[in-house]
């Protein structure tokens, strides 16, 4: 007995002393590994890295900035089955342990002997989360050690809750995206709280493996996961097993989404969208802060704004003939695959490429190039149709056989109504760009840059600096207008001679037609978009004026004080043209152009808006019969509201009498001004109704002339006139509204002096102002009637500015 008294005395003091040595050098081991433990409470001032998502008016997503696609939801937001499915894949015991799962690593031990090739984590979700946020990726046994003594940290620090929701909203999923959020809207177009079973847990499928479980490239292995998944869902008793079996047989799904069909309109103003955020907050802020930002654009308007515009462009393209296929090609085995090769323009539906066939005398037979499936493959369907004689009219070839051969690869549009046939088409060479602006806020609600934003991200309405030719005339009679003038004075219309200074010769502005037609009034000036007599009314107002309505106006920011600058020598954008005109529309207040309403941070506080007007009275607690709330509106005014209505009269009549009737016919209300450059380079109108303002141009982008005969009242008008026809549908046609104080009274339209009967009009004249009772002309200082500018008087003129009309 003595004896095994002393051996299990032995034993035990050395099981004792083993346990201390062992307990000891445990305890070292986790305090060396503790000094250099990354500081876990940095989790609980965590923001993860949130898509910038941005919206149109009507709350439709436009387009989305990041770098890892993420949406960060709250714990709260997430649905039970989510939750259920994510603790069946990854760890079941996740609210019973306390950061480390000893069962779970004897399950993934066990399953490790067995030797059965689906080898089972033994990592919890905690442990995932030490990994994910605090440690790096490297496999070691020194970063498992620490991941589990940062568990058993994180674990003691923060409820089960918050982990899972660090969790949920950090995993990568695959395809780019990060969190559960952004995964099931990419994956299903979907939100979380949409998701059926099998949905749920295919997304528990994947930080497994994101690219082993991708669902084009390995469908079986996915499959095989998911439902794995649904089966541990179904024995943690989350799920009954015939709703587990019922969710086995669901297909896998899959349905990228795909951003709203506006995208494709809208690429100039998205992306002027993300320069701006970009340059008020930086890269960092625009793709991982998380910011909401709703936009002022109309998606219908948009599209209607780049239909218009195109078929302007096509329109004076196509009228100067047939350039030639994009390439030619042969054939091949696979005329699919040829023509897939060929990079499509993706912004130009419903135009479409395709390879031509076999082609005779009265058509061509076409192959439509095919879709590339989910994965990326060329689909296997291929679509043929052709293009009769009656689709290459406009080419003015007598046969298609002459213009289309086997293997050449051409742009097509299928003809409405007439299914299989098509009407052949080309990318025009000439550009342009064209806005459409609320006048009285500044609310950008559409604008498009150019033909195609995927040919081109140059955005013409706001980088292309462009002469603006006769459109800026508006801004020349405003001065006047403002500044004792009246509609009815009257103005030389003849030759001016304007010296420039030495070396530089004599300046002699002309007509479009090269003629002068005498005398006539402010009104007729514009109406007829008369060089000579706009030269002649800036000489007798004073370029400095001019210069300084024109700052006010932001057309330009510093303009020479020069005469050829009234014809509008000067250079400025789409944009700048709009906000001006729409100043003249809203009766003279300033106004800032916008295409944000409001930026939210990730956390849906306001930290932009572009309405900065004040509510006094907004923010009463209660109703105490205190006065109405009312909006203070501060904006400073540019002109006077009378001027504005008076030039407004006139542009009506550039519609009704002058260079825009191209308009006339739509029966409005409409204000607007033509503008045709030097040599025709660039055509413009820019015009507004009551409360919608729209400008546009045409032009080169390497400018050159549009042709000797190329007039804006030719190219540019209809495209303000098919824009106006679609985004006015079915709204009143409202007169514009006169000002208090503004006499309207009948004049004679070629003398300016009282009349009524056939000839009159009613003029717009200001309190004090009346038509003048005798006849006198400005700048009818000459016995021929041709008036010469001291050689003093307008220095510096500039060269090669002539015949703007």
């Amino acid at each position: 007995m003595r004896l095994i008294a002393r051996f299990l005395g032995f034993v035990f003091a050395t099981g004792a002393l083993v346990f201390v040595i062992g307990a000891a050098a445990a305890g070292l081991l986790i305090w060396k590994y503790e000094q250099d433990l990354p500081d876990y409470t940095q989790l609980k001032n965590y923001e993860p890295p949130v898509m910038t998502r941005v919206h149109a008016n009507d709350g439709s997503l436009l387009a989305e900035y990041a770098r890892e696609r993420r949406l960060y939801l709250p714990s709260t937001a997430i649905p039970p089955l989510v939750k259920q499915a994510f603790l069946s894949a990854e760890d079941k015991n996740f609210y019973s342990h306390n950061g480390v799962d000893p069962e779970g690593i004897g399950r993934a031990l066990m399953v490790l002997l067995e030797g059965n090739k689906r080898v089972q984590g033994a990592s919890t979700i905690t442990q995932q989360v030490a990994k994910n946020f605090l440690l790096t990726n490297e496999r070691s046994f020194d970063r498992k050690i620490k991941e589990a003594l940062l568990a058993f940290r994180i674990e003691s620090a923060y409820p089960k809750e918050k982990i899972l929701e660090l969790y949920l909203n950090e995993i990568y999923l695959g395809l780019g995206n990060y969190g559960i959020a952004a995964a099931a809207l990419n994956y299903f177009d979907k939100s979380v709280h949409e998701l059926s079973i099998s949905e749920a847990a295919y997304m528990a499928a994947l930080p497994k493996g994101p690219n082993n479980y991708q669902p084009f490239l390995h469908r079986d292995a996915a499959l095989a996961r998911r439902n794995w998944v649904i089966d541990r869902m179904v024995e943690n008793g989350y799920v009954t097993r015939a709703d587990g079996d019922k969710a086995k047989l669901d297909p896998l799904g899959v349905n990228p989404r795909v951003l709203s069909p506006n995208t494709y309109a809208a690429g100039y103003f998205a992306e002027e969208v993300r320069r701006e955020l970009s340059e008020r907050y930086g890269e960092k802020k625009l793709y991982d802060g998380g910011l909401s930002v709703r936009t002022t654009l109309d998606p219908k308007m948009q599209v209607m704004a780049r239909k218009a515009l195109v078929d302007g462009l096509v329109r004076y393209d196509e009228s100067r003939g047939w350039r030639g296929a994009i390439r030619h090609v042969d054939l091949g085995s696979d005329w699919g695959l040829t023509v897939s090769e060929v990079p499509p323009l993706g912004d130009v539906q419903p135009w479409r490429l395709a390879i031509v066939l076999d082609s005779n005398d009265a058509s061509a037979r076409i192959g439509l190039q095919p879709p590339h499936d989910k994965a990326g493959d060329v689909a296997a369907d291929r679509d043929t149709g052709q293009v009769p004689l009656d689709g290459i009219r406009w080419t003015g070839r007598k046969t298609v056989k002459s213009l289309l051969s086997t293997g050449d690869i051409v742009y097509v549009e299928p003809v409405d109504g007439k299914p299989g046939q098509y009407r052949l088409r080309q990318v025009p060479e000439i550009s342009g760009a064209i806005v459409a602006m609320d006048p009285y806020t500044g609310r950008v609600f559409a604008m498009v840059g150019g033909f195609s934003f995927d040919q081109s991200e140059f955005n013409r309405a706001t980088q292309g600096l462009r002469q603006p030719g006769s459109s800026f005339k508006p801004f020349v009679y405003a001065t006047a207008l403002d500044n004792g003038y009246t509609p009815s004075s009257v103005v030389m219309d003849g030759p001016i001679e304007i010296d420039q200074g030495p070396g530089l010769g004599m300046w002699r502005p002309a007509n479009d037609d090269d003629m002068g037609s005498g005398p006539h009034t402010l009104r007729y000036g514009v109406e007829h978009s008369r060089n000579l007599m706009t030269v002649r009314l800036a000489k007798d107002i004073g370029m400095p004026l001019i210069v300084e309505y024109a700052k006010r106006f932001g057309i330009y920011d510093e303009m020479l004080p020069v005469l050829s600058m009234s014809l509008g020598a000067g250079e400025t954008t789409v944009l700048r043209m709009v906000t001006g005109y729409s100043m003249l529309a809203n009766g003279g207040k300033r106004i800032k152009p916008t295409l944000i309403d409001r930026i939210q941070d990730r956390w849906g506080h306001t930290i932009y808006r572009h309405d900065e007007r004040v509510c006094e009275g907004c923010d009463a607690e209660k109703w105490s019969d205190q006065p109405e709330p009312r909006l203070v509106d501060k904006r400073e005014q540019v002109l006077d509201p009378l001027t504005a209505y008076q030039i407004t009269s006139i542009l009506e009549g550039v519609i009704t009498r002058g260079t825009g009737q191209a308009v006339k016919e739509l029966g409005r209300h409409l204000a607007g001004k033509t503008g045709t450059t030097n040599d025709a380079k660039d055509v413009w109108f820019v015009g507004y109704s009551t409360d919608l303002a729209v400008g546009l141009y045409l032009g080169y982008d390497q400018p050159k002339s549009l042709g000797a005969t190329a007039y804006a009242a030719q190219y540019a008008a209809p495209v303000f006139r098919d824009f106006m026809r679609m985004a006015l549908q079915g709204k009143p046609d409202v007169p514009f509204r006169v000002p208090p104080g503004i006499k309207l009274i009948s004049v004679d339209y070629k003398s300016g002096m009282r009349g009524s009967g056939q000839g009159s009009i009613l003029e717009a004249f200001k309190p004090g102002t009346a038509p003048p009772d005798s006849y006198s002309v400005i700048g009818d200082n000459s016995p021929k009637g041709a008036a010469v500018a001291e050689p003093d008087a307008d220095r510096a003129v500039g060269s090669g500015t002539g015949g703007l009309y």
